[in-house]
């Protein structure tokens, strides 16, 4: 059976991000079913409708990469509860012009990590929301990641016995769900 292709979108731009972690890990973990590529959002503009008629290339770039997925993983941090300035600021360019959404007939995967036992909480009801408008589809329940120190290792690895098969069941759900999509 062929991999999906799955646009992983981080919403964190920090260079050791454990958000950027986590997403590297379940890429790894989903490895059978998934065809990972990392979508670059940090090099975007900020959103201005005065922008669309002659749109810099980041934000066609992200428009492509969004538009090959079978899938989109998004994983982020929250930022004072809400979703960082970047993934909005992604999510717009992405969602435009009007008519031409690069989210729509996507299947959406949302999770999160921070070092509270439910810091992404907000954030990822908040995106939820949102990506159902766009996308229409969004599986999955809510998956909140306490990151502790060692829980995913260079290799990305997760460590943790527990963790990793609650994840490994997150992604087999979702490779399910947006198998059947696709077809």
């Amino acid at each position: 059976m062929a991999r999906l292709k799955l646009a992983v979108v981080v919403g964190s731009n920090r260079r050791k991000s454990i958000n950027r972690k986590l997403a590297e890990a379940l890429a790894k973990l989903g490895g059978d079913d998934f065809e990972p590529s990392f979508v670059r959002i940090d090099d975007l503009p900020l959103f201005n409708q005065d922008l669309e008629a002659d749109r810099p290339e980041p934000t066609l770039r992200l428009k492509r990469e969004i538009e090959a997925a079978d899938a989109i993983l998004i994983v982020t941090p929250e930022h004072n509860r809400s979703i960082p300035a970047a993934l909005k600021n992604a999510i717009d360019w992405a969602s435009r012009p009007y008519g031409k959404n690069s989210w729509a007939g996507k299947t959406v995967a949302v999770t999160g990590t921070s070092g509270g036992a439910v810091g992404t909480a907000v954030s990822q009801n908040e995106l939820r929301m949102i990506m159902t408008n766009l996308a229409g589809v969004v599986v999955g329940g809510q998956v909140f990641i306490t990151y502790k120190e060692g829980l995913i290792d260079d290799q990305r690895e997760i460590t943790n016995d527990a963790t990793r098969a609650f994840l490994k069941g997150f992604l087999d759900q979702f490779a399910g769900i947006a198998r059947k999509l696709a077809a």
